[in-house]
């Protein structure tokens, strides 16, 4: 693999592609909604087909899902002629989990290799609660066969805070017609609750504690423009941040306050990243980005437990930006990391050792002490998709030569990634990637 060779400046304009939270979500919404709905930005990475598809085994008519308007003709939901495949997509798994417990059918999830590794009693736990038949071929994994029926009322508090888990339940409760009331011990990414108030369904937040009533109407048809991802930006920003000098502008990006924990510790680092055009779209808060280097060394710091649920996405390229920095940054409780596509947590500290920092996983927590030497040696990326983008904006540094074992996996949430990244260079003194 050839490397990725660093650039010294900035410049430019770009748009990240459509939030893949609010994307799963929206796709999941309108196969429910009664009539026609019409999606602008959605997600084109391979996660989000994966959840158009098995919204098509269900019966709903999906459009191809590329450049353009996606739409999305909603019905009642039937029997699947065969297994339902989520690919790799944790999300696309446990939020159909919720869809399928209220529906009236039998169906079988399942997943790749890498899917059918990751847990799931997270969500089938509290989903038997409130009634669900859900058999189990392997234990807590996929495959899974779900008998959906009479569901009853649930009040839950989750032992993480997970929207994931979150917006299972909320679906559940929709499709089951039940009433829902969730507590966690931080509070996760909202996009579910925001999409629900959108479409006028009965739901509240008291004190930490979402209720929700299902609305005896279905679901209205709807239009949505999605935000760009905010998670997919954070890897612009953060080449920009590690840039000599230059300017990015990232566009149309969700800011949702449940999403921009990433900001939060850029700025605590030494960097700033300026908001402007700030606008509200679908319920969701959107703005401009204006990135620029760090005006002086970025400094370590800590991230607690609390803020995870905010950047749980971005741990990764904040521990490049961490490599980089004064002193030692700390992330506590962490410990997520590991059952992601990869085991996110050990590999991030074995790669930034391999290219010459100081990194160690303790347990939940994650370590990693800054250096000034430029980065060189080959990252292992085990096809997850976070780690092969945070480590290629690492290679944009002067003096680098980071070899990714791969790169294809960037498909899954930002199909352009790398033509995004070439194009930040200031041609008039920027340095080519391979």
């Amino acid at each position: 693999m050839a490397p990725e060779t660093g650039h010294v400046k900035v410049r430019g304009t770009v748009r990240p592609p459509g939030d893949k939270s609010i994307s799963h979500r929206a796709l999941m919404l309108a196969a429910l909604a009664r009539g026609t709905s019409e999606l602008s930005g959605l997600l084109t990475g391979e996660d989000v087909k994966s959840t158009a598809r098995v919204l098509r085994q269900l019966g709903a008519d999906v459009s191809s899902v590329g450049a353009g308007t996606v739409t999305v003709r909603g019905s009642r939901l039937s029997t699947p002629a065969s297994r339902l495949h989520c690919g790799n997509s944790g999300t696309s798994a446990r939020l159909l989990l919720g869809v399928l417990a209220g529906q009236r059918f039998p169906a079988t999830l399942t997943g790749d290799a890498s899917l059918r590794r990751r847990p799931m009693r997270r969500v089938t736990e509290p989903l038997r609660a409130m009634g669900a038949h859900i058999e189990e071929a392997q234990g807590d994994a996929l495959p899974l066969t779900i008998r959906g029926g009479r569901l009853h009322a649930l009040t839950y508090t989750t032992p993480v805070a997970s929207a994931q888990v979150k917006s299972a339940l909320l679906f559940a409760g929709l499709t089951g017609s039940v009433a829902v009331t969730i507590r966690e011990p931080y509070r996760s990414r909202d996009h579910t609750e925001r999409l629900l108030l959108h479409l006028g369904q009965n739901l509240r937040d008291d004190n930490g504690a979402i209720s929700y009533q299902p609305s005896a109407v279905k679901l209205p048809a709807f239009r949505l423009s999605i935000p760009g991802d905010a998670s997919s930006a954070a890897f612009l920003l953060a080449a920009a941040v590690l840039a000599e000098g230059g300017e990015l502008l990232v566009e149309h990006v969700g800011v949702n306050p449940t999403r921009t924990g990433f900001l939060v510790v850029l700025e605590r680092m030494g960097a700033h990243v300026e908001r402007v055009n700030l606008r509200d779209e679908g319920g969701e808060p959107v703005a401009d980005l204006i990135a620029r280097p760090a005006p002086a060394a970025l400094r370590g710091t800590e991230i607690a437990a609390a803020e995870v649920p905010t950047l749980v996405d971005e741990v990764p390229i904040l521990a490049v930006l961490a490599s980089r920095a004064a002193g030692e940054t700390r992330f506590r409780e962490v410990g997520e990391l590991r059952v992601k596509e990869s085991n996110r947590l050990e590999l991030i500290a074995a790669n930034l050792r391999a290219v010459g920092v100081e990194s160690e996983a303790r347990g939940n927590d994650l370590f990693v002490r800054g250096t000034t030497q430029p980065p060189r040696g080959r990252i292992e990326t085990a096809r997850d998709h976070r780690l092969a983008m945070a480590f290629a904006v690492l290679g944009t540094l002067p003096g680098a030569d980071v070899r990714l074992s791969e790169r294809a996996s960037v498909a899954i949430s930002y199909p352009r990634f790398f033509a995004d990244l070439r194009s930040l260079r200031d041609t008039r003194t920027g340095k080519r990637e391979a």
